[in-house]
């Protein structure tokens, strides 16, 4: 399968990395207004292939997008000094109002997989733009949350990360909601299972695990300033989903109908990704405060969404 990978920066080129070295691609191109950059991750990653996979990895223009099954989008601009939220979300709506319409000219039938931040906005307007249908536009999401949720919990207990079975909702931000209350280790409900190893989960370890997954990203920029091989191997992994009509269960954010009362809004809640991109939305059983928490998270994404100006 052919991938696509648009933004050649720290996140781009980590999931194209991630996806050679998984072996999941036959072609990867990169697409980049800094030409150069383009070109030196291409040549870069396709030097580490030969240990691993036989995957082609090349740089190109937009005509090299052809044929391609996903196209990443990981580009946008950076904040400036002094400008608000809703000035760079505006900025980055110009820039993907560019990139949606050059990707879909090249490979109208792609799947689009959004990795630009504020991931869950950029994933609504890439929906607006395209015309596509919700589907097809797929934003990371809490993927990435997800997954740092499960290792903290499985790191608790003593047990791999891949046997514990919970969800963050929601926003990838600040107001994203942690599922407590229908998480499980293997087969059982995450409380007994603590209480049967001997590893019970008190308030203060729940607040401590909420705290290292809600502001694990600060923390990473503060210390090397980005995050990106999380997120890099998350959408290798929703790519992988596609590639092989796997019809797995990742939460990820597309634009949904309906969610705790708010209406046509993106966020993530768990989804049934296989080779058409989403094929159907799961809606978890929660407790009164979680729904609450929800909907103020889709709440607020809705209104922040309704302020950026697309024309």
């Amino acid at each position: 399968m052919k991938v696509g990978i648009v933004g050649a920066g720290m996140v781009g080129s980590s999931a194209g990395y991630a996806l050679a070295m998984m072996g999941i691609a036959s072609d990867i191109v990169f697409v980049d207004r800094n030409t150069g950059l383009a070109i030196a991750q291409a040549e870069d990653i396709s030097h580490a292939v030969p240990f691993v996979s036989a995957t082609t990895v090349i740089a190109g223009d937009y005509d090299a997008l052809a044929g391609t099954r996903v196209v990443i989008i990981a580009a946008g601009v950076s904040q400036k000094p002094g400008e608000s939220r809703l000035e760079l979300l505006e900025r980055n709506a110009a820039v993907f109002r560019e990139v949606v319409a050059e990707v879909l000219r090249a490979s109208p039938d792609a799947i689009l997989l959004i990795a630009s931040n504020p991931v869950d906005i950029m994933t609504q307007i890439a929906t607006r733009l395209s015309g596509l249908p919700p589907q097809r536009v797929i934003g990371s999401g809490t993927i990435l949350d997800t997954a740092r949720f499960r290792s903290l919990v499985g790191r608790h207990l003593g047990i791999a990360p891949q046997s514990v079975h919970a969800y963050v909702l929601g926003e990838h931000g600040d107001s994203e909601v942690l599922a407590w209350s229908n998480a499980r280790a293997g087969s059982v409900a995450l409380r007994s299972f603590a209480e049967q190893v001997g590893k019970p989960l008190t308030e203060d370890d729940r607040r401590a695990i909420d705290d290292g997954v809600r502001n694990a990203a600060y923390k990473i920029i503060n210390g090397k300033g980005a995050t990106y091989y999380g997120i890099g191997a998350g959408l290798a992994r929703i790519v992988k989903a596609i590639a092989q009509d796997q019809r797995d269960v990742l939460s990820v954010s597309i634009v949904t109908p309906r969610v705790a009362d708010i209406e046509d809004v993106a966020l993530s809640v768990p989804r049934i990704i296989g080779a058409a991109g989403v094929v159907a939305d799961l809606f978890p059983d929660l407790d009164a405060e979680e729904h609450a928490a929800l909907g103020r998270s889709a709440a607020l994404l809705k209104e922040r969404v309704e302020s950026v100006k697309l024309v």
